[in-house]
């Protein structure tokens, strides 16, 4: 029966140690966002008129983007322990000889939304990036033939 119990289980532990992964570089992402963001702030008293505004636009892409991996963090982290307790209730159900299965599938499926919803709220953070980082035109300058 504990063999059966492990083999089951192997799945959200896979799952969970691929949480693990996309936390540590969601983490890593969140700690650049933060280094540029004090960086910004010190650049925010030094600058003025358009150079200003540009400073003020980046800081407030920069305040969506650190609120948006923080959200994600937070969602991963909810779905990583959910996923545990899914194991944990596996092993007892297996251990004791109850029939606990549904209660394991429904924090398995709810891990799994929480998972979603954090990879969604990194997706819109990936957009937020990609659009603060769009080259303007005018660097461009399209009306030049080169």
């Amino acid at each position: 029966m504990i063999a059966e119990t492990i083999q089951v289980s192997l799945t959200p532990v896979f799952l969970l140690v691929a949480i693990g992964s996309i936390l540590n570089f969601l983490t890593t992402r969140l700690g650049r966002v933060v280094d540029r963001s004090r960086m910004l702030q010190e650049m925010h008293a030094a600058t003025q008129g358009a150079d200003h505004d540009m400073v003020v636009c980046e800081i407030r892409s920069i305040a969506k983007r650190i609120e948006l991996v923080g959200r994600a963090i937070l969602m991963l982290v909810i779905s990583g322990l959910l996923i545990g307790t899914t194991v944990v209730i596996l092993f007892v159900g297996g251990l004791t000889g109850t029939e606990i299965d549904q209660i394991a599938a429904g924090f398995f499926i709810a891990s799994i939304a929480l998972l979603l919803i954090g990879l969604v709220l990194f997706l819109l953070e990936t957009r937020e990036a990609s659009a603060s980082l769009r080259i303007p035109e005018t660097y461009l300058e399209l009306d030049r033939k080169i």
